[in-house]
């Protein structure tokens, strides 16, 4: 089941840098052209990126591959991939927020962060902290009460469904949001939203893993000796 593993998260990693250049192509065509595009592929920010989803990956997988191996299925493994979807999903709703704020005032800032004396950086550098500690606080209490009553494999099953509906609904904000900086011809704006595209990208692809996981898993308990009764031994019984 680890070989199945480590061919999702390889499809995954392969799917990230092959649809990275399109998908950049047709979010700012036609300011830059192909040249540019693929000029991304020699930045170490875009390298950094598909190591987090990478990482994202692996730790999401964790625990499915502990179901279908049918190890014990202690509380204390649940930790990795709890922390990974609690990110994710509070990077989700970031950008949710952010390609909002980018929509309305574009490269500008909000009238409440507009001071004097360039105190309006500091200001918008704090807000953008506790927006995102905000967010990690609230999905950390949500998962901590699922912990509670949820069995590990339902609690990752439920994980990567809500990254999913996360992931689809930032997605559409951004992507509306990316059409109006471009049409407003905002400088910085665009980058900003398409940030938000490529987040919301990355954790759609990254919840299918998990799910892909599970059918596997399911179909090896089925076909294991002993999971289901048959049927000339449920007549003995």
């Amino acid at each position: 089941m680890k070989r199945w593993g480590l061919v999702v998260v390889m499809l995954y990693v392969v799917a990230l840098i092959v649809l990275s250049a399109p998908v950049a192509f047709a979010a700012f065509w036609p300011t830059f052209g192909w040249s540019e595009i693929f000029g991304m592929y020699r930045n170490w920010q875009f390298w950094t990126w598909i190591f987090v989803m990478f990482s994202g990956a692996v730790s999401l997988l964790f625990i499915p591959i502990h179901y279908a191996d049918r190890r014990p299925k202690s509380r204390r493994p649940l930790l990795v991939p709890i922390v990974t979807s609690i990110l994710f999903l509070g990077l989700l709703g970031f950008f949710f927020v952010y390609s909002i704020v980018l929509a309305i005032w574009g490269d500008g800032s909000p009238p409440v962060m507009s001071s004097v004396n360039g105190t309006s950086e500091i200001a918008g550098c704090a807000g953008v902290w506790v927006v995102v500690l905000l967010l990690w606080t609230l999905w950390g209490i949500l998962f901590y009460r699922r912990a509670r009553s949820d069995s590990p494999d339902t609690l990752l099953r439920r994980a990567a469904s809500w990254l999913l509906k996360g992931s689809i609904l930032e997605l559409l904000v951004a992507v509306s949001c990316h059409v109006v900086v471009r049409r407003r011809d905002d400088c910085c704006a665009p980058l900003g939203t398409f940030l938000g595209i490529a987040a919301g990208l990355s954790v759609m692809l990254l919840s299918f893993g998990p799910g892909v996981i599970f059918l596997f898993a399911d179909r090896c308990r089925q076909l294991k000796p002993g999971e289901v009764p048959t049927k000339s031994s449920t007549a003995t019984e």
